[in-house]
């Protein structure tokens, strides 16, 4: 009797559906929500922590007994190790420079076992570290440089060992998958806009205007889009091969073209997106440009982040929309003890927990 991995079977699978740049999906879904059905307000509390003050503390991620937090404009470092739950500071990692062993920027950092993963858009690469076992310090294991055909990575995602998906900036597609050396392999999907001009005449600007965080759950299969403009949240299902596009009030980003540039005119959208086991999380700002600017010419400064935290099924149906009391970015959820973990910009104190109970 032959005995076939199921997870060999699932990668292939998901490398099967990606294995083309499609126009549309036979399986895509257009859903539209006006509001939530339940509508909550949290409390937070501030977690200590023994370190100086970040600058930008713009990411949190948790696995195991390990906590990340990406300050994304780090004096020294950019990426900071604790301890989990209590926040006892571990190390450092990614040292701010441009000698060929630091790091130019940090737009994101994912956890991989005990591989933390860092992308930096200025060099164009991975950078892999690994924890050392029973010492407080991180290794670095590899630095993947990515091809020339990738343009301006700034978010990314892993499908097992096999590839990354990298959302896509020239415009011909909506995301690029490439291999774990760095190769471009391909370009696989479409920008879901109506703007039928833009996508004639301003594919670059577009895909700047549609810039998406992005999570994916290897234990469902759920890959998720989040725009930063406007309210636009993309879930496919790579097992089934279903695609939903859901809209919220916000509707599509809304941009004008200047210089081959995108502008945002309409409003901020999301800041951050994770699958969970059992539902879809996403921080979401909502204050228009328009109010950010006449702000501005008044001297106010607004705070920075988003003040909900908005809730969706695996399918996409929204479920609840919580009111924080702070402006948040990013987001680490525990499903199973039923809190989270949020960066706060504004604070002297940058982390803050919150309980869905």
């Amino acid at each position: 009797m032959l005995l076939i991995d199921k997870s060999i079977v699932a990668i292939g699978l998901i490398l099967s559906l990606l294995s083309a740049c499609t126009s549309s999906s036979s399986q895509e879904e257009r859903m539209v929500y006006a509001s939530f059905p339940e509508n909550r307000g949290l409390q937070g509390e501030a977690v200590p922590l023994d370190t100086a003050l970040f600058r930008y503390p713009f990411r949190v991620r948790v696995q195991g007994d390990r906590v990340a937090l990406l300050d994304l404009h780090g004096t020294d470092h950019f990426v900071h190790l604790f301890s989990y739950p209590d926040f006892r500071y571990v190390a450092s990692c990614a040292r701010r420079g441009e000698g060929p062993d630091e790091s130019l920027s940090a737009e994101n950092i994912r956890w991989r076992g005990n591989n933390l993963q860092l992308l930096d858009a200025n060099k164009s690469e991975l950078t892999i570290w690994h924890e050392v076992a029973g010492c407080d310090s991180l290794e670095r294991r590899v630095r993947v440089k990515l091809e020339e055909y990738v343009l301006r990575a700034l978010d990314f995602v892993a499908l097992g060992d096999t590839a990354f998906l990298i959302p896509d900036y020239s415009g011909e597609c909506r995301f690029c998958v490439v291999s774990p050396q760095g190769k471009f392999l391909r370009r696989w999907g479409t920008i879901p806009t109506k703007n039928a001009e833009a996508l004639q005449d301003a594919r670059p600007a577009l895909a700047q205007a549609w810039r998406s965080f992005v999570d994916y759950n290897p234990r469902n299969g759920v890959l998720v889009a989040a725009t930063q403009l406007g309210e636009v949240l993309e879930l496919w299902n790579l097992r089934d091969t279903t695609h939903v596009v859901l809209c919220g009030p916000g509707g599509e980003p809304e941009f004008r073209v200047s210089e081959g540039y995108g502008l945002p005119t309409g409003i901020m959208g999301f800041s951050d997106v994770q699958v969970g086991d059992s539902a879809v999380y996403a921080v979401f700002h909502g204050r228009s440009f328009r109010d950010i600017a006449q702000a501005a010419q008044q001297g106010k400064m607004l705070p920075d982040g988003g003040k909900y935290l908005c809730v969706f099924s695996l399918t996409g149906k929204p479920t609840v929309r919580y009111e924080l009391d702070h402006y948040i970015y990013g987001i680490a959820v525990d499903e199973q003890a039923q809190t989270f973990i949020a960066t706060d910009v504004n604070q002297d104190e940058p982390i803050w927990k919150y309980s869905f109970l």
